[in-house]
This record gives C-alpha cells, structure tokens and sequence, in this order.
C-alpha cells in the first residue's frame, strides 16, 4: 500500500469514508460493514474517516466495534460540530470551546479508543472565531486525547488563521471530476503553502462517477440523493452524458469507471488523499484497485476535456446546505 503525508501523519493513499455504513445512502449492513473495514485493514488501507453526526452516532460505534483488538493498524479520523436535532431538518453548528470538550468525550467512548488521531471541524460555526475553536482543539492534544487536527469545507483564508493557531494535518472538503471547487477557491493551494493534506470525499460523485446510477427511481426512500441537485430531472440525464464519456475512456484502459475518477483524484497533489464510501468488500476492492491505473497527460488532457471545472449540472447539496461551505 502506497502512503501519503497529511502534515506529519501518514496514512495509506486512499482512505475509507464509512457514514454509507450508518445512513444517507439506503439501508445498512452491519454485519458486511464490519467486515468491510477488516478487508480494508488486511489490504493495507489504515485511514477510516467517521464523524459523530452519522446516523447520529451509530457510525462511531460501528467502527468502534470494527477496530476493536486493531488499533495498532488504525488512522481514526472522526469529526465533531453539527449537532443534530430529533428530525432530519434539525441541525445547528457549534464550534465553542465548551462543545469541543464534550463532544470529544463522547467519540471516544463510542469509538472505544483512548486518543482520535484526526480530530476535525466538521463546518465552521459562524458565531465562534476559528481561533477559539482550535485552541479548544489543540488543548486535547496536550491533554492526550486527540493528535492531529483537521478541518473540514473550510476557506483558504480560515486555513491560514487556524493554521497559525496550531499546525492542522488536513482539510477536508468534496474534492471530484464534478465537483472541483478546491483546485479555484484556493484552498488546494492553500494547503500546498502550508504544508496541509487534503482529504478528498465523496471522490466518486456519490456514486454517480462509478457508471453504475442509471435512473433516479431506483434511489431508496431514505437515500439523501433524492433531494441533491445533481441527481434532480434534467441535470441528472445531462450529468449521465458526461459519466458516459469517462466510462469510454475507462474501457480503454481496461479499469473500472469509478477507478479512473479516484485515479484522476491521486492525480490533484502528492498529499491528496481521497476516501471514498462503501460499505461492501466488493466496491472497496474495486476502488483499492484505483492505485494501479495510471494516467498520462494525454489522458488527463481527455479528461480535462470531458470534465473541466463546473462541467457537473447543479449545486452539490441543496440550496439551504451551501451556505454552510467554504466559511
């Protein structure tokens, strides 16, 4: 397995994001999801990135479970600061100090473990200075509780104060053939200045980059994609079109489609790292095998082609959820 740098913590190339494990895409499998992380572990993956607000909390307890009697062979990456209310709808985020303190409480003894090694702002509260928060951060380092510290969907100018702050390994952000926004905003650049990893999720366009998502009604009633932009009427038909292209080229190079997108993610900086979800052995695999496919600049150029930035149709979250990005 092939490692990279998120500051000073090396984690294996690509990553496992685990929320599809717990909720937001259909039914689970706990079970298979287990045994998901355990495949992953034996392959050489070692980064599994959770958060505190999927399912609200399952998902913590799951990988908990997971690693239990693995810990050596673990990055846990875990993320605090939406708070979820009773309904679906009901979210607040908190990024005072007082709520970093206690929700750290609370992952650690869902995950099971004595110290989180990528504690991470989930969103930026817009009512508690960057600087609070992250000197609220950087006292569970010193208290041994957590190592490293990330950020997630940030700006490159809140990098830069956090940063300055105390050293943060990664920022987290959507990072994708169709969603680009980090390689213009900055951030991506910002990062490179710094010294800071970059964790790409949803590197698979939520599923949409692997070829596999055909029609909008085959979408379980509890999966969050029946209310995203890119997979409403028009704009998902116009989004197939241009996944049709990269499965072409994805043919004649004899890889699957979702390993060219996470091929063309390695491609985005040495300390790119992306993570995509999966909650079946089958897909992990799959994706594992991005590591072999190698892209020449003319094939880059061909993709470019296909997918140059703003080429998705939609925003990436509904309307009411964007204004939480980029801050």
């Amino acid at each position: 397995m092939r490692t990279r740098k998120l500051g000073s913590l090396e984690v294996s190339a690509v990553g496992l994001g685990c929320m599809g494990m717990s909720e937001f895409y259909g039914p689970g499998d706990e079970a298979e999801s287990i045994a998901t992380v355990h495949r992953a572990l034996e392959l050489g993956l070692t980064l599994l990135d959770t958060a505190d607000m999927y399912g609200p909390h399952t998902n913590e307890v799951l990988v908990g479970r997971a690693i239990a009697g693995k810990r050596d062979k673990v990055v846990v990456a875990t993320k605090f600061g939406i708070v979820r209310g009773p309904r679906p709808e009901d979210r607040r985020i908190d990024g005072s100090p007082a709520y970093v303190k206690s929700a750290v409480e609370g992952s650690l003894q869902r995950l099971g473990i004595e110290t989180i090694d990528l504690y991470q702002q989930h969103r930026v509260d817009p009512a508690t200075p960057i600087e609070e928060t992250v000197g609220a951060m950087a006292a569970l380092v010193k208290e041994g509780k957590v190592r490293h510290l990330g950020l997630s969907e940030v700006s490159a100018e809140t990098l830069r104060r956090a940063h300055a702050v105390h050293p943060i390994a990664s920022v987290q952000s959507e990072l994708s053939l169709w969603s680009r926004d980090p390689e213009t905003d900055g951030v991506l650049a910002a990062c490179k200045e710094l010294g800071v990893g970059f964790l790409a999720y949803s590197p698979l366009g939520r599923g949409f980059l692997t070829g596999q998502l055909k029609r909008f009604e085959d979408f379980d009633a509890s999966d969050f994609r029946r209310h995203s932009p890119r997979f409403q009427g028009e704009n998902f038909d116009k989004n197939l079109e241009l996944v049709k292209q990269i499965e072409a080229i994805a043919a004649e190079k004899k890889c699957a489609p979702s390993q060219l997108a996470l091929a063309w993610t390695l491609t985005r900086g040495d300390s790119v790292v992306p993570i995509p979800g999966t909650k079946r052995r089958k897909y992990l695999e799959e994706n594992l095998g991005a590591l072999d496919v190698e892209l020449s600049a003319a094939d880059l150029a061909r993709i470019e082609a296909i997918f140059p930035v703003g080429a998705a149709i939609g925003l990436r979250y509904p309307a009411a959820a964007m204004s939480s990005l980029g801050r």
